[in-house]
C-alpha cells in the first residue's frame, strides 16, 4: 500500500482485519503515524538537516528506534503540530489518538515494548462545537429547489437522496452503498462505519420518495442492485453525490463552504432531537455512533427554547413593584 516499515504495516493490517476499521480510517492512521515518524527522525537527527520534511522516508524506522521514544518526544511532536503545522485541537487530538492506539498495540497486543510511553499522553482541551444544520424552513427550501428540476429521472432520484439524508441521518458512504435488495418494507440495511451493517427505519416520506424514484430508475443498470445510479447507469460515487448536493445547496442560496452532505446528517439528528423529542440513546442507535458522547453534540438547544424555558418559570411574571 505505502512505503512503510513492517511493524507499521502489521499494525495497520491488525486494525483493518481484526478490529474491523474501514480502509479510509486505516489510511488516516497511517498518515498520522508517518508524520510522527518523520518528526522523530528529525528530532533524533537521523536525517540531514536539508531534507524536506515531506520527503523523509520512514521504512527504516525499527523497533530499536521506537523503544527510545518517550513522553517528551510526544510533547515535542504536539508542539511541532501546533507551531509548525498550525494544527487545531481537533487535528492534534486525532493524531494523539493514532499514537495511543499504535503504542497500545505494541505494548498490549504484540508485546514488543516493555512499557507504553503514550499511556499518559493527554488530549488537548477542546471547546464543544455545535453542529451546523438546516432549520425546518431551510430544509423545505432545499427540497423545493430539487423539485424545480425539469428532468423527471434526476428530480426523483435527487429528491429521494436528500429525503433520506434529512430523515435518517445517513453518512455519505452509507447512502452511496444502498442496495435495492436491502430495502424490506420500512427498513433499510446499510454498511456503516467500520464495515458494520446497520438497520435504518424508513418513515412515509422516505418510502414514498424511494418508490417514486424506482418507477423511473433505468432498467438496464450496470449495477443491478445499486439504488442510486449515475448518468452512466452505475452506482453513484460519494463524489458524485457530494457534487449533486452542492449544486442544489448553492441554487437554494446556501454557502457550500459551510453546508455539505454531512451537514444534512447533522440536520436530521438535530430535527429528531428538537422536534421529535428523541431520547439520546435512541439517537445514538439511529446515527450509528459507537459512543454516546459523540451523539451529545446534537443536544444543543436553540435560543428560542432557552427563552421559552425561562419564561415558563412560575416566578416569571411577578410584579416586582408590589
Amino acid at each position: 500500500m505505502y512505503d512503510m516499515p513492517n511493524i507499521l504495516e502489521d499494525y495497520l493490517n491488525y486494525m483493518e482485519t481484526i478490529k474491523g476499521l474501514s480502509p479510509n480510517t486505516v489510511k488516516e492512521y497511517f498518515f498520522d503515524l508517518r508524520t510522527f515518524f518523520r518528526f522523530i527522525k528529525v528530532r533524533y537527527k537521523l536525517v540531514s538537516a536539508d531534507t524536506a520534511f515531506d520527503e523523509i522516508e520512514i521504512r527504516d524506522v525499527n523497533i530499536d528506534i521506537i523503544r527510545k521514544i518517550n513522553i517528551q518526544d510526544f510533547h515535542a511532536f504536539i508542539s511541532y503540530l501546533d507551531k509548525a503545522k498550525n494544527n487545531g485541537n481537533y487535528s492534534k487530538s486525532r493524531k494523539i489518538a493514532s499514537l495511543k492506539s499504535f503504542f497500545k498495540y505494541l505494548y498490549s497486543i504484540v508485546n514488543l515494548i516493555d512499557k507504553n510511553p503514550a499511556d499518559k499522553l493527554e488530549f488537548p482541551k477542546t471547546n464543544k462545537r455545535h453542529p451546523t444544520y438546516l432549520t425546518l424552513e431551510e430544509c423545505e427550501r432545499l427540497l423545493k429547489t430539487i423539485l424545480e428540476n425539469k428532468n423527471e429521472l434526476y428530480r426523483r432520484r435527487d429528491f429521494a437522496i436528500v429525503i433520506l439524508f434529512l430523515n435518517c441521518g445517513l453518512r455519505l458512504s452509507e447512502l452511496a452503498s444502498i442496495n435495492i435488495s436491502k430495502i424490506k418494507e420500512d427498513t433499510l440495511t446499510v454498511i456503516g462505519k467500520g464495515n458494520k451493517e446497520r438497520t435504518i427505519y424508513l418513515n412515509k416520506s422516505c418510502i414514498d420518495a424511494i418508490n417514486d424514484y424506482l418507477k423511473v430508475r433505468p432498467k438496464d443498470a450496470i449495477d443491478k442492485d445499486a439504488l442510486f445510479l449515475s448518468k452512466r447507469k452505475s452506482r453513484m460515487s460519494n463524489r458524485a453525490i457530494q457534487h449533486m448536493i452542492d449544486k442544489y445547496l448553492e441554487k437554494a442560496g446556501f454557502d457550500t463552504s459551510i453546508y455539505s452532505t454531512h451537514k444534512l446528517r447533522h440536520t436530521a439528528a438535530t430535527l429528531m432531537y428538537k422536534h421529535g423529542q428523541v431520547d439520546i440513546r435512541a439517537l445514538q442507535e439511529i446515527l450509528g455512533h459507537k459512543n454516546v458522547s459523540t451523539t451529545q453534540i446534537y443536544t444543543h438547544i436553540d435560543n428560542e427554547r432557552l427563552r421559552a424555558a425561562v419564561k415558563s418559570n412560575p416566578l416569571a411574571n411577578i410584579d416586582t413593584k408590589k
